[in-house]
């Protein structure tokens, strides 16, 4: 089994609990877990196995109960308010299955975004938008919005958003659920693709069985806890 040698996110005793009509339910039940810098990797398992919960936990979308999250060596699950968000604005890049592109936005404005926050200057920003356009095969689509595009299109304008600005992670919550197969598995290739070229760090919530068997790692969740974490021959 390959181990982590250098981990990019730690977890340690992950807890989440939610409250429905004055009853505790657990969503997240003590999650311990090293993700390497660099990794193609999977979170798998039924519907309420807590993989959606457990991606927002290491974002910071979401607190914990109890435990704690480290994205290289800085305290997630410590951070709250303006220095939360900055750092998920910095560190962290989001791939969500509705896209969640800003409709009045154009794709060249959707992809900027970030880095229009971040202060980036118009030259800079410029070039790296450009550069992230080519890589995705979406040059000359930069004046359109997202309702004129298709559903691959638009995720994947999502992923250039995502990256951009070069985070150390990309978290992508069933990014092929809206997406027919053969799309999907285009999109799941220039990730794979962008991975190896990068270095950036990818973790995926899904069902969808392509995105398994392109993973370093998948692991699985039961009822809140990891039931198994298997790594590829490939790795």
């Amino acid at each position: 089994m390959n181990t982590v040698e250098e981990p990019l996110i730690v977890t340690e005793g992950l807890k989440k609990d939610y409250r429905e009509g004055g009853v505790v339910v657990p969503a997240v039940r003590g999650i311990d877990l090293r993700i390497g810098a660099g990794e193609f990797t999977v979170i798998v398992g039924p519907s309420g196995s807590g993989k959606t919960t457990f991606l927002n936990l290491i974002s910071g979308l979401d607190s914990p109960t109890a435990g704690k999250v480290w994205l290289r060596n800085r305290p997630v699950s410590d951070m709250s308010g303006d220095a939360l968000s900055d750092f998920r604005r910095d560190h962290i890049g989001f791939v969500f299955q509705a896209y969640n592109l800003i409709p009045v936005l154009t794709v060249r404005e959707n992809i900027e975004y970030i880095l229009l926050l971040q202060g980036v200057p118009d030259d800079e920003r410029a070039a790296w938008v450009a550069g992230i356009l080519k890589e995705i095969g979406m040059e000359g689509f930069e004046r359109r919005f997202p309702p004129r595009i298709s559903g691959g299109q638009q995720q994947r304008v999502a992923i250039a958003r995502a990256m951009v600005s070069k985070p150390e992670l990309i978290l992508a919550d069933e990014p092929t659920a809206n997406l027919d197969s053969e799309t999907g598995s285009e999109l799941l290739d220039m990730m794979r693709g962008l991975n190896r070229r990068t270095g950036m760090t990818f973790l995926f919530s899904t069902h969808d069985r392509m995105v398994m068997e392109r993973a370093d790692r998948v692991i699985t969740l039961h009822d809140g806890r990891i039931a198994k974490d298997e790594w590829s021959r490939r790795t």
